[in-house]
C-alpha cells in the first residue's frame, strides 16, 4: 500500500500566499498511484479562530481524488496551555464541524493506520485522557496489523529522552506514555509535520518521520534543526515494512517564512523583534 503524507500546507482564503502550491502538490500525488492521502496538519493558516480558513482549505481537500484523512496542527487547533491560542472546546468543535474527526484509524490488509490529535498532548484534562484510552485500545485490538502513527507534533526534536521543547514537541509526561504504548505494540512508523524540516530515523524499533512543510521553509527565525529544508511530501510504502523517502515537489515555490510573516504571522514576527 501507499500513502502519501503531505503537511503544513497553511492554506486561507483571506492569506492567499502560499494557495498556489496546492495545484503543483496535487498534481503530483494523483499521479503517484497513492491509496491513501494523510495530512498531518497545519491545514490552514488561522483555523484555530476562523472558520472560513478552515472551510476554504477543506474545499481543496476534496479536490483529490484520492481518500485523504487529516489530523489538526496547531494552526488548526490551537497549542498548549498558556499559549497564544491554546487549545479548547470552541477550537475542537470547529474543526469537528468543519474538518471531521481529529483522531481516526483506517486498517488495510497487514496493517492498521493511526491519526493522532497530537495538540491534545499536554492539557492534562478530559479530552488528552480520552484520546489515551482511545489509543491503548487501538492498539490491543490492532488484530495482528503492524501500526502506525500519524501526528503533527513529533516525539522530540534532538534526542528522544529530551526536557520540554515547548512548542516544538510532544512534552515529556505525554511522550513517556507513547513510548510506553509503542513499546508494547507492534509499531513501525510515527510520521509527523510541524518543524518544516525534512528528516528520518529511528527510536529503538519504530521508523521516525518528519514531512517536510508543502508550504514554507523557515530560515533564520527559528532553531536549527536535524535534517534538511525542502518544499515536498512524503512516499510511505508498506508492505512487510514500511519504507519511507521525503520528495521534494516538481513546481512548488519554496516560500521563505521569514520574507511573509509580517503578512501572514505577525504575531510570530514581533515574537522575533529584539526587547527594546
Amino acid at each position: 500500500m501507499k500513502i502519501i503524507q503531505i503537511t503544513d500546507t497553511h492554506f486561507s482564503p483571506n492569506k492567499p500566499h502560499f494557495n498556489g502550491n496546492w495545484a503543483p502538490l496535487l498534481t503530483w500525488v494523483e499521479k503517484t498511484g497513492a491509496d491513501l492521502i494523510i495530512h498531518t496538519g497545519d491545514l490552514s493558516v488561522d483555523g484555530a479562530d476562523l472558520d472560513e480558513d478552515i472551510i476554504f482549505s477543506m474545499g481543496l481537500m476534496r479536490q483529490a481524488s484520492i481518500p485523504m484523512l487529516i489530523v489538526p496542527g496547531n494552526h488548526d487547533v490551537g497549542d498548549l496551555p498558556g499559549s497564544r491560542q491554546p487549545v479548547n472546546t470552541e477550537r475542537l468543535q470547529r474543526w469537528r464541524r468543519l474538518a471531521g474527526e481529529d483522531r481516526w484509524l483506517e486498517d488495510a490488509g497487514s496493517w492498521r493506520f493511526v491519526g493522532l490529535n497530537s495538540l491534545l498532548l499536554g492539557h492534562e484534562d478530559d479530552e488528552e485522557e480520552a484520546q489515551f484510552e482511545w489509543l491503548r485500545k487501538a492498539l490491543e485490538d490492532r488484530g495482528g496489523r503492524r501500526i502506525a502513527l500519524f501526528a503533527h507534533k513529533p516525539l522530540f526534536v534532538d534526542e528522544p529522552h529530551e526536557g520540554d521543547t515547548g512548542y516544538w514537541s510532544v512534552r515529556p509526561s505525554q511522550r513517556r506514555r507513547l513510548y510506553d504504548l509503542i513499546a508494547a505494540h507492534d509499531v513501525a512508523l510515527f510520521a509527523s509535520g510541524h518543524l518544516h524540516w525534512a528528516w528520518q530515523g529511528r527510536f529503538e524499533q519504530t521508523a521516525l518521520t518528519w514531512g517536510p512543510s508543502a508550504a514554507f521553509i523557515i530560515n533564520k527565525m527559528e532553531r536549527e534543526m536535524p535534517g534538511k529544508r525542502l518544499i515536498g511530501a512524503v512516499v510511505h510504502e508498506f508492505g512487510d515494512d514500511a519504507e519511507s523517502h521525503t520528495v521534494a515537489v516538481p513546481g512548488m515555490t519554496a516560500h521563505v517564512l521569514d520574507d511573509v510573516v509580517h503578512e501572514v504571522y505577525p504575531h510570530a514576527a514581533k515574537a522575533q523583534e529584539p526587547a527594546e
